[in-house]
Formats: C-alpha cells, sequence, structure tokens
C-alpha cells in the first residue's frame, strides 16, 4: 500500500521496543549469514533512501530474519500481471464462510480477514476521502492503495492472496470472515474494518497489503500496533498478543517465501510498531499489517504477480496465524 490517506500515514517518531522472537525464528538463524549474502548478490539490499518509514520502532530480531530473497525464474515478468492471477484451489467467495464439521486443530476458532483497499475504489473517491476518526485523530475512509509499474493492482493482488489464506486456514477448521471479498463498490472505512473483526470476537485479525515505495527498496514487513489510548482507540489489551501474532506471522512467512524482511522499514526485523494505523488503532482484538513486499519495485513486483508465490505467501501468512492460537 502506499502511504499517502488512510491508514497510509508517515509513521510515529521512534520508540524503543526490544522484544525476542519466538522459538520459531530461532531455527531460521544458522542459515542467516549465508542467506543474507546470497541476498546481497541477487541486489536484494537496497540504499533505503526511498522510503517515508525513517523512525519508526522495531524489534530488535534482524540476525533472525537474514534470509534471501527469493529471485525465483518461474516467476512471471511484472510486464504481464494477469499471467497466473487468481488461480488459486478453492476460495471463501462471501464473507463469514464457516469451518468445516471435523476435529481439526482451529475449529472454534475465528480469522477475520481483511484484503487492503478495494479494486473499485477509484471510481468512488468523494466516498473513500470522507474522514473517518481512528482515535487519535481523523483520516479518509480508504484509499485506492498501489500497484506495480505495469498496472497490477494492490487490491487485486491483496483479495488474491486473502481467498487463498481463507482455504488454508478453514482446512484447519477456523471459521473465517472477510471485511470485503469483492462484493462492495467501494471500502469499508477503516474504522468498519476493524469494527467486523471486533464485533466477530475474532482470536486473530490480519490486513493483507503490499507496499509502493521506491525502487530497490524489497522484501516484507509486518505492522504491530503500538499502545494507544485516546478517543475510541485503546489498543491496551491487544499489544502484546498482537505482538506475538505479528512475530509468528513474519517468521513463517520468510519461511515459506524466502523473500527477506524489508531493507527499508524496520532495520532488518521484518517487524514494524505504528500508532497511526486506524485499523489497528481501534481494534479490540489480537491484529497485524503484512505489507508481502514492494510492488514498485520489479524484483518483488515480479513474485507478487506470480500465482505460485502469492501461494506461498498465504501458506506463510496461515502458519504462522495457526501458530499463534494454538500457542506452539
Amino acid at each position: 500500500m502506499s502511504y499517502v490517506g488512510p491508514d497510509f500515514d508517515p509513521p510515529q517518531p521512534r520508540r524503543s521496543r526490544r522484544r525476542p522472537l519466538t522459538v520459531a525464528f530461532a531455527a531460521l538463524v544458522p542459515g542467516a549469514l549465508l542467506g543474507w549474502l546470497v541476498y546481497e548478490a541477487v541486489g536484494g539490499s537496497g540504499d533505503g533512501g526511498g522510503s517515508d518509514q525513517a523512525g519508526v520502532a522495531t524489534s530488535s530480531t534482524a540476525s533472525a530474519f537474514s534470509s534471501p530473497a527469493s529471485d525465483s525464474a518461474s516467476a512471471p515478468s511484472p510486464t504481464d500481471p494477469a499471467t497466473d492471477d487468481d488461480k488459486q484451489p478453492g476460495s471463501s467467495s462471501t464473507p463469514g464462510t464457516s469451518a468445516p464439521a471435523g476435529s481439526t486443530p482451529l475449529r472454534g476458532k475465528v480469522v477475520v480477514i481483511d484484503p487492503g483497499h478495494n479494486p473499485t475504489n477509484f471510481e468512488h473517491t468523494a466516498e473513500i476521502n470522507r474522514k473517518v476518526n481512528i482515535g487519535t485523530n481523523s483520516k479518509e475512509c480508504d484509499t485506492t492503495g498501489t500497484s506495480t509499474n505495469s498496472g497490477y493492482p494492490e487490491a487485486r493482488f491483496t483479495l488474491d492472496v486473502s481467498r487463498r489464506l481463507a482455504t488454508l486456514l478453514e482446512k484447519q477448521g477456523a471459521t473465517v470472515k472477510f471485511t470485503q471479498d469483492g462484493d462492495r463498490p467501494w471500502g469499508p472505512c477503516v474504522d468498519e474494518r476493524a469494527e467486523i473483526g471486533n464485533k466477530a470476537n475474532a482470536d486473530a485479525a490480519i490486513s493483507i497489503h503490499a507496499d509502493g515505495a521506491a525502487a530497490g527498496n524489497r522484501g516484507f514487513h509486518v505492522i504491530l500496533p503500538g499502545s494507544v489510548h485516546a478517543g475510541a482507540a485503546d489498543t491496551r489489551k491487544i499489544v502484546a498478543p498482537s505482538a506475538e501474532l505479528g512475530e509468528r506471522v513474519a517468521g513463517n512467512f520468510l519461511r515459506a517465501t524466502g523473500s527477506a524482511p524489508s531493507n527499508y522499514i524496520g532495520d532488518g526485523t521484518g517487524l514494524v510498531t505504528r500508532t497511526d494505523l486506524g485499523g489497528l488503532n481501534l481494534s479490540t482484538v489480537p491484529k497485524v499489517f503484512i505489507e508481502c513486499g514492494n510492488m514498485r519495485d520489479s524484483k518483488d513486483a515480479a513474485l507478487l504477480t506470480s500465482g505460485a508465490w502469492r501461494q506461498k505467501a498465504a501458506q506463510g501468512i496461515s502458519e504462522g496465524i495457526v501458530s499463534f492460537l494454538r500457542g506452539s
């Protein structure tokens, strides 16, 4: 997502946050040095000059995330963004899909998936520019999101990954609900997105995005809610569980995709804490955002436009959520 408009303003000044990653990440450390050298060799590290995210709070776990970025030869060129889009194995066609019958690990658990933006937001500028209160201040209802240089929209990407993710979680027995599933003309607004998770009493909620930073900036990052207590926003009870959720998602995403943590935000940890996002500020359930990669970088774009890679992304996110909900 581009950081302009709702939930995408520049982050707040740096504040210290030090938290060890979960045990799952420790298994990644032995290959860290070799992985990082490979990542550097293929151009994974940019100069970081294009980021508008300097000064955000992060976790001190860079070494555990030093894994090579995937430059799969089979990934399609971003000049052909629709090559294999939406070819996921089964999906939830509507919000509120129930888990299958039978004893499964996540039976009784509710997960809310928030596909960022909406493919037709651009047709409803008046509606999405309306200001909503996010506790700390007012922001636009929603934005159009970003796109690759060849025109593959972030909103299309987020829906595809979200549907793949829903299928995987439902196989584990979870009840999955969407904030939108291509079934609305615009939005919903960021406050409603949070409210959907709250009303569902979700055990976990995640917002799926892709970034729109400058070329050369690569990799993923997971955004954690900071402590906010202002107006309608009170994240104090969800900060700790959300951080655990985010750490597990980040570690499993790295392992499943081979993509490295962001080289332009998060100090190499893949984790960023923010207090300016309405979708997090207004949540009363554990929730994180994930920026799966940078759509404006050609190497990241080649991954983001690959259906095979998007399946890996969904798998990594799913495994992180399952690990969080099972406490293992």
